[in-house]
């Protein structure tokens, strides 16, 4: 059905695209087929590649041929590669240097009908092959895309390792169904793509992606930062318990997230809360295909299309395969909403007598926006506790986790905590794909009492004290419009107006404030006569896009700019000159860090929608490419300021801009797209 329907998408469209490479869907089958005649003599089929369209290309001609597959985690340790390639009795392996042969031959143990043999993400030291046929792949995707239709046709950035299930199943396969684009981008250096996953997805044009929930707080921390992902339409999550509150709050800053839940051996997705058939706190309503029961609390999933464990015969039998029952307690409404509340072998049991999921009170925990990751724990014990780490050194953890506990019954509330540091991949705490590994974490941290703060510079701090005045301007109406596109010429040259009115101010600013640095801060005179150099002049730039989007430049220098303008400018003036000259690098992180964010994009967005020439967006294209490197000088200047009634003056003047800005932004007159204004 898969390759059936590639054929059928419009031949033009770009099936597959990379940094480097795409392909069209008219060619995609041509490059499966050539990929295909390379595994005629091939049993099992590993493949080792990082993220890219050749692993794609590898994976659909095995999937077409019939022959086996064993996708490679790049995050398994060599030891769990070897585990892998022994146990599936891998053939062949592609690797960036071509196709390679072990010298092993097929296991013997690998179920009739198998095509994929998934491993487990690494809880353990040797992760269970999950063998899978053909058939059990596709219902998921074709599922996915009867749930979501025509409308998640648009560009799918692929943002989990394709060796996941999730990814390469409910990612790939279900994208390909629909006709999306599928973007591939290098995984290699994990920990710092994921570091600039707004970025990415920004760059990709990106209308979906799945992500785990670590991620999904991360990317809300990059939005609060970066500024919104107009283009986004459907971010599904799962993995783990998710708090509804965080789906809130996720959704509040324009991230339209949808939870689900899945499991390897039911070929990834079971449920998935999709627009327009949605509830938050529940996993969705169950696939078309998927047909479940709760028993003894447990979710069992009947005819999961689970083959076996390769290795394990016993698993291979006809009970399992009609059958299976999760490890997961959950229920299911009368409306068909599936909840999973949490592991059975997680279950933690006080010495009260109460049996409580572990992952019911660390949700509600990571709905904090001060806690960055948090493994409660307590079994025998009278009162639950929790492991925290902070998402930055000023967080207020016991508020956080009193607003957690208010959320919770007593004897499912945090009375104690201990603080510590990150959980990671690297020291041994988290899986490839993000899950906790509770036994390392409490044996590590827990014995050690570790509970040292991490510490956090002054940008850090600085951005994330400024997160929710920074957000408040993103959600100003003529700001969202204008990123999407929709306003109209008149809005666009009063914007530029009221820009030219407080950007001719700049290097006047900048003057004020070296003038009046004290002898202890002259240091700061370079950063000053820098900024200077750079500013000197931008304001013509604007003049000059009010000209070529058919305004009137010199009514527009004579115009009295709105009162809103007037204030904004008046504060800066007055705060350099009675209270603090530092401060006005509050002004400047302002106006950067938004326009770094906001500038090329509302700048592509407008040119399109107006059909306005690019000539008319030399103030917008400018900066949103020149302040990207300015952001790196501030972060570095700004890192090197220790007096803290400075840094407070900065935070200070920095939340009050990006108020005054939303409400310049919210003063400019706003009728909607209106190609005809002029």
């Amino acid at each position: 059905m898969l390759f059936s329907r590639i054929g059928q998408h419009p031949a033009d469209k770009i099936a597959l695209k990379s940094q480097t490479d795409q392909i069209t869907y008219g060619d995609l089958i041509k490059r499966i087929d050539d990929h295909a005649k390379d595994l005629t003599d091939v049993d099992v089929l590993g493949i080792a590649l990082d993220n890219g369209i050749d692993w794609v290309l590898w994976d659909l001609a095995a999937l077409k041929s019939e022959t086996i597959c064993v996708p490679i985690p790049p995050f398994f340790t060599k030891a769990q590669i070897d585990h892998a390639a022994a146990a599936a009795g891998i053939t062949h392996m592609i690797t960036p240097d071509g196709m390679v042969r072990t010298g092993l031959a097929k296991s013997t143990t690998i179920p009739a009908g198998t095509v994929k043999i998934t491993f487990t993400s690494g809880t353990t030291g040797t992760p269970k092959g999950v063998c899978l046929p053909a058939t059990a792949m596709m219902n998921i995707a074709s599922s996915i895309y009867q749930m979501l239709g025509d409308g998640f046709a648009g560009t799918h950035f692929s943002a989990l390792p394709l060796a996941v299930l999730l990814e390469n199943v409910a990612g790939v396969y279900a994208g390909l169904l629909a006709g999306c684009t599928v973007h591939l981008t290098s995984l290699r250096n994990f920990e710092a793509q994921y570091e600039n996953l707004h970025g990415l997805l920004k760059g990709a044009d990106a209308t979906s992606v799945i992500l785990v929930p670590e991620l999904l707080r991360a990317l809300m921390m990059q939005v609060m930062q970066y500024g919104p992902l107009t283009k986004l339409d459907f971010i599904a999550v799962g993995g783990a318990r998710i708090d509804p509150a965080l789906i809130a709050k996720a959704r509040q800053i324009g991230l339209p997230v949808y939870e689900g839940y899945g499991l390897s051996e039911c070929a990834s997705v079971l449920s998935l809360n999709v627009p327009g058939k949605d509830k938050p706190g529940t996993t969705g309503t169950l696939l078309p295909h998927v047909s479940a029961e709760i028993v003894d609390d447990e979710i069992v999933i009947r005819n999961p299309g689970f083959l076996g464990y390769v290795g394990d015969p016993s698993s291979a039998n006809a009970s399992l395969s009609e059958r299976f029952a999760t490890g997961d307690l959950g229920q299911i409404s009368n409306d068909g909403f599936v909840s999973v509340t949490g592991r059975r072998k997680n279950v933690l049991i006080t010495s009260n007598g109460r049996n409580i999921s572990p992952e019911w009170p660390e949700a509600a925990l990571l709905a904090q926006t001060a806690i960055y990751q948090a493994i409660v724990f307590g079994d025998g014990q009278a009162h639950l506790e929790a492991l925290i780490v902070p998402s930055s050194t000023d967080a207020d953890i016991p508020a956080a986790i009193q607003a957690a506990n208010a959320s919770l019954p007593d004897y499912a509330q945090i009375k104690h905590f201990t603080l510590c540091a990150p959980f990671t991949a690297q020291n041994g705490c988290l899986t490839g794909n993000g899950r906790p590994k509770r036994d390392v974490i409490v044996k590590q941290f827990v014995s050690s009492q570790n509970t040292s703060e991490l510490p956090m510079n002054f940008y850090d701090r600085l951005v994330a004290q400024t997160a929710d005045a920074r957000n408040a301007l993103y959600h100003v109406p003529q700001l969202v419009d204008g990123l999407s596109g929709n306003i109209s010429r008149s809005t666009y040259v009063a914007y530029l107006t009221e820009a030219y009115h407080h950007v001719k101010h700049t290097v006047p600013f900048l003057m004020a404030m070296g003038s009046r640095l004290p002898d202890d801060k002259r240091w700061l005179h370079k950063a000053v006569i820098e900024y200077l150099e750079e500013e000197e002049g931008h304001e013509e730039w604007i003049l000059d896009d009010i000209e070529a989007a058919g305004g009137d430049r010199e009514a527009a220098r004579n115009a009295t700019p709105n009162l809103e303008t007037q204030v904004m400018v008046a504060y800066n003036y007055d705060y350099i000159a009675r209270k603090n000259p530092v401060g006005f690098l509050g002004m400047v992180f302002m106006l950067e860090s938004t326009s770094t964010q906001i500038a090329s994009q509302g700048a592509d967005a407008v040119m399109t929608g107006l059909d306005l020439p690019k000539s008319a967006f030399s103030y917008l294209f400018s900066h949103g490419s020149l302040d990207i490197e300015h952001m790196k000088f501030f972060e570095k200047t700004v890192n090197q300021i220790t007096d803290p009634d400075d840094q407070a003056a900065i935070i200070e003047v920095a939340n009050n801009t990006f108020r005054l800005f939303a409400n310049l932004f919210a003063a400019i007159p706003h009728e909607g797209q209106r190609k005809n204004v002029a």
